[in-house]
């Protein structure tokens, strides 16, 4: 984006300084084009005319932003807070430090969001292009980050248990997509936005396509379809609670020994002319 103004006056320097003073900058800031050269009067009284210069100043998103950032806090009168920027390929994030920062940050970080909302429009302004820009004090973002996903993680596991949904505050959209990048991890919940404008929330619930595998009371998935979750090739326990004896083959009866004699065997004397 390039700011530009016009200044005439009867020397070229004259006419750099009126410029100057339109844009609100000083003669070193600014760079400058002379339009017409001054012309003196003929005779003192007839014709002649003034110099004409324009001066111009090359602004990057990031300068807007900035400049229009300074002059809110001005006016906020926060005066004990230093300002840093760090560009970025996709836009630039402004750290915020000082005394006052407590009192940018505001409630829940709604003075925080508000002011990162009309700098990023000041911003995506100068060359209609999307010019991202975060604002930070400290580890503010990080720490709220956090807090969101332990947040929705705990809504998540709450809602996938219960079976019912359940409502957040409103948030920004920046929050609201925390909330749904953490819900998605979680089986057997989802969450939606609902509401307009600063209503806009997330609600979470349960996910009614989700279908939990089921696992037998020893853990771990039973595969066999059996719901007592006992092996296929087992027998059901009885009503004791003791399992039966699996496989248990019934046992084959004793052979008895041949019959003999009360008294033993007898062998009866030979005689010798046999």
């Amino acid at each position: 984006m390039v700011r530009e103004a016009i200044g005439t006056g009867d020397t070229v320097l004259a006419a750099q300084e009126a410029a100057c003073r339109e844009l609100g900058v000083e003669t070193h800031e600014a760079e400058f084009e002379v339009l017409q050269m001054p012309e003196k009067k003929l005779f003192g009284l007839f014709g002649g005319s003034p110099a004409k210069v324009r001066a111009y100043i090359a602004t990057t998103p990031a300068q807007a932003a900035e400049e229009y950032l300074r002059d809110v806090l001005n006016h906020m009168g926060v005066t004990d807070v230093e300002l840093t920027v760090e560009e970025n390929e996709n836009g630039a994030v402004f750290n915020l430090t000082g005394e006052d920062v407590g009192f940018v940050i505001g409630r829940r970080g709604e003075t925080l969001d508000a002011l990162q909302y009309l700098t990023g429009l000041v911003a995506n302004h100068v060359d209609n292009s999307y010019y991202r820009i975060t604002l930070n004090t400290g580890n503010y973002r990080e720490k709220r980050e956090k807090t969101l996903e332990v947040l929705a993680r705990k809504m998540a596991l709450k809602a996938a248990k219960t079976g019912r949904k359940n409502s957040l505050e409103p948030m920004n959209p920046y929050e609201r997509r925390i909330i749904h990048t953490t819900v998605q991890k979680v089986n057997g919940a989802i969450s939606w936005s609902e509401g307009e404008d600063l209503a806009r929330h997330v609600v979470i619930g349960p996910d009614p396509e989700y279908k939990p595998a089921y696992r037998n009371p020893r853990g771990g998935q039973n595969r066999g379809g059996n719901k007592g979750g006992y092996r296929r090739n087992s027998r059901p326990p009885r009503e004791g609670g003791k399992p039966a004896a699996a496989s248990q083959q019934p046992r084959e009866p004793k052979k008895e020994a041949p019959s003999a004699s009360l008294y033993g065997r007898i062998d009866l004397p030979k005689k010798e002319n046999e």
